[in-house]
């Protein structure tokens, strides 16, 4: 019987053991989940609109609980594990709603009357990531579920336990048994289970481009339904004419937050010429004053990088004698902590420009105006998200359209509202998650035509 190690980030000591899942622990779960959709799709919209509101009262009841859980597991600070435990209850609530309100239409047509209809797909996998691991598996779950889907939730091997609580106040809530199972176990042998298993409808994957590519191709093979959200390196456009002090103040927050392991997160940051050493001036500060320390403690605004290893792929980023222009401070001794960086580039096509580093690690780099501002912002493979700061309103819609992210914010870093529309371009993924259109993400459209012509 093979075990996962959850350890803390910020300690290294063992929090927890688990029991990993097997290719024959997936096939089971994968048979019971579909008998567990069967009767969850017959039942009224309102009645599963109803248990899930259930369940988000208990996961707001254990609030407390699952961000402990998350601070120990993920190192994340406590007060981004309230919000994130949260932000679950919030995705459960509004998913609810979508549930009496999965419309079809109805078509003119000659002859006869027209109708679609929203199916569920019947078992969705969701493979979450251990950057986010709750909100980011409540992505895929409450849709899902709210759409007549039963759901199997692969967390990340490093953070299964917030998953495993979730999954126990379904059930206390009242969500049928085997309707929402959680699958801990490692990605070559759960998730590959997952992708590979003809009982499952769709794959919902979060993580690497890379991984996500491979996921894809197997996907392909029984044509698989699939949405992924992968990499990004966003970027974050200063312009002259922006209030150079509010951009300042809010970069470090733009990278650092979460350490950095997020996809989001704005770590190419393009400042024009003019301005770029007076905000260089104004970001020193801003980084250096941010606080790294304790997760449990609420003043810590920065914790510990997840593992050893992605410690050392973020420290093979940044050797000695990289040309750091700011270096924060780290918590010496045991933990995966890495101080806040900020590096200068001499090139826009250095390696760490372009490649996603997935730590508290950013580059400034200048830009002359605003066709090199767009140049400079697409010069990499990705397209999640990303920043710009200006007070022309015709400059920010005509940027906006022009760089190639699915997710962008004008004088403001805010890149995910359960109630709007996410995703990427190009390697950044495939598919839109959240918003008024998440539920239907989960269905496929069936077309009735009822004629109405008298027999003859």
């Amino acid at each position: 019987m093979q075990e996962l190690h959850v350890l803390n980030p910020a300690t290294e000591e063992l929090v927890a053991t688990v029991t990993a899942s097997t290719a024959r622990d997936v096939d089971a779960a994968v048979t019971r989940a579909a008998k567990a959709q069967r009767g969850w799709a017959g039942l009224a919209p309102g009645d599963r609109a109803r248990l899930l509101r259930r369940f988000a009262v208990a996961v707001d009841e254990h609030l407390e609980e699952l961000a402990l859980l998350e601070v120990r597991e993920a190192g994340h600070p406590i007060g981004n594990a309230r919000w994130e435990a949260g932000n679950v209850r919030d995705l459960l609530d509004y998913a609810a709603g979508g549930a009496e309100r999965l419309n079809g239409s109805q078509i003119p047509v000659a002859g006869g009357l027209n109708v679609t209809f929203h199916e569920p797909l019947g078992v969705v996998a969701v493979i979450a990531p251990w950057n986010f691991p709750m909100p980011i598996a409540a992505w895929g779950m409450a849709p899902a579920l709210a759409a007549g889907n039963a759901v199997l939730l692969k967390p990340a091997e490093t953070t299964p336990l917030t998953a495993l609580r979730l999954a126990e106040l379904a059930l206390e809530a009242g969500l049928p048994e085997d309707l929402f199972q959680v699958l801990p176990g490692e990605g070559a042998v759960a998730g590959d289970a997952l992708v590979g298993h003809p009982g499952v409808a769709k794959i919902v994957f979060t993580g690497s481009t890379a991984v996500g590519k491979r996921i894809m191709a197997k996907c392909a093979v029984s044509v698989k339904r699939v949405t992924l959200e992968l990499g990004g390196k966003s970027p974050n456009i200063v312009f002259a004419d922006a209030d150079i002090e509010q951009a300042a103040q809010a970069a470090p927050g733009s990278f650092l937050d979460n350490t950095g392991q997020d996809c989001c997160a704005r770590t190419r940051i393009l400042v024009q010429r003019r301005v770029y050493d007076r905000f260089m001036e104004l970001l020193e500060p801003g980084v250096r004053a941010f606080t790294v320390g304790d997760p449990a403690d609420p003043a810590t605004q920065m914790g510990p990088l997840i593992s050893a290893v992605q410690l050392e792929r973020v420290r093979s980023y940044v050797p000695e004698d990289a040309p750091a222009a700011i270096r924060g401070e780290a918590p010496a001794g045991k933990g995966f902590w890495y101080p806040a960086t900020v590096l200068t580039p001499q090139t826009p096509d250095d390696r760490t420009a372009v490649e996603e580093i997935f730590g508290p690690v950013a580059v400034v780099l200048p830009f002359e105006d605003e066709a090199d501002a767009v140049r400079l912002a697409n010069a990499t493979p990705y397209g999640l998200s990303g920043s710009l700061w200006t007070r022309d309103v015709g400059r920010a819609i005509r940027v906006s359209r022009a760089v190639a992210a699915g997710n962008l914010s004008v004088n403001s870093h805010s890149s995910v509202r359960y109630s709007t529309p996410f995703g990427g371009f190009g390697e950044s993924g495939l598919g839109r998650e959240l918003g008024p259109g998440a539920l239907t993400a989960f269905t496929e459209t069936k077309n009735v035509f009822i004629s109405t012509e008298e027999s003859k």
